[in-house]
């Protein structure tokens, strides 16, 4: 146990904290006991550089899968091929109208205290995506979003644009290891709305080339049924939203819909948001209720902490690796 890992089991004993230290825990004897676990990452965690820690967790077998919003997928892209290029506006809370104008007179789009430069990040990604998606377009061959972007990976399309050690990129470390990455809603992200463009102007003929969110769902479908009845499967949960309640319900979806008996619940579960519960919210619901749904065991083990998970992954992946 490292300098870090001593620091949180000595410090955090209280509320949220302690919940932190549980989770982590949590997560060490899931593996420990030979279990895999699938991370889903909703917000903007890729532009928090959650890559820094996510990647290495990838690289050192603690993370199995990833089901993360189309957003997350091509920002740790974005970061990775135009670093140097990103502003950050500390004083962000105090921007007025005018202000935020001329931001997008620059060209920066605004994530909280963070701008991702268009052309840097987001055309130029564009540019080398295109080239696939055509490509494949005129081929007659169908591939979904991570797909063309694990290709273009391997190809070193991007290699000339790296600002940042791709070792901390956690798309690049996923790349490397095949990891199994499931991206619901692909299609409300930046590269999707620009796909949607291509498509319109008839560049591309085919609008499925990229494959959909039904597709990944049955995909997803696939590999649980592959892995769960061989080891158990955990679930950890970066706040909410389509990244998470899309793959938990792979679970019910394979008891419920297609009458398979004796579906492996998800084997441990640990969810970071700070929603709020009484709102009906799926991000603020406490875990016990995804019993209702079919999703998780009376017996599963259940951690919820009410916290920042830009301050919170990290902590829990340093632990979790023995930092």
């Amino acid at each position: 146990m490292g300098a870090i890992s001593k620091f949180i089991e000595h410090h955090f004993r209280h509320f949220n904290s302690a919940a932190l230290v549980d989770a982590a825990r949590g997560y060490v004897r899931h593996l420990d006991s030979g279990g895999q676990m699938l991370v889903t990452l909703a917000g903007a965690m890729s532009t928090a550089e959650l890559g820094l820690s996510l990647a290495e967790m990838i690289r050192r077998g603690k993370v199995h899968a990833i089901s993360c919003t189309g957003a997350n997928l091509e920002e740790d892209l974005f970061n990775l091929v135009a670093h140097e290029h990103y502003v950050r506006i500390p004083e962000y809370r105090h921007l007025t109208p005018e202000q935020e104008q001329a931001l997008l007179e620059r060209n920066l789009n605004r994530v909280t205290d963070t701008c991702i430069p268009e052309h840097e990040a987001m055309r130029r990604l564009e540019k080398v995506m295109l080239k696939r998606w055509m490509a494949a377009d005129a081929a007659g061959e169908r591939y979904l979003p991570h797909e063309f972007m694990y290709a273009a990976i391997r190809a070193g399309d991007l290699e000339p644009y790296y600002q940042i050690d791709p070792k901390d990129s956690w798309l690049v470390a996923a790349c490397e290891a095949d990891l199994p990455l499931f991206v619901p809603g692909w299609e409300d992200s930046t590269l999707g709305n620009m796909y949607a463009s291509h498509c319109i102007t008839g560049e591309i003929k085919n609008p499925l080339t990229v494959k959909s969110g039904i597709e990944y769902m049955i995909t997803l479908a696939d590999w649980y049924r592959k892995t769960a009845w061989e080891t158990p499967i955990g679930f950890f949960q970066i706040g909410g939203g389509i990244a998470g309640d899309f793959p938990i319900c792979v679970v019910p979806m394979l008891e419920q819909d297609l009458g398979i008996e004796d579906v492996p619940k998800w084997a441990y579960f640990c969810q970071i948001s700070d929603s709020t519960t009484s709102y009906g919210s799926y991000s603020g619901a406490v875990p016990n209720e995804k019993i209702t749904w079919g999703k998780l065991a009376v017996d599963t083990p259940k951690f919820i902490i009410e916290s920042d998970a830009t301050i919170v992954a990290p902590l829990i992946f340093a632990y979790v690796l023995g930092e």
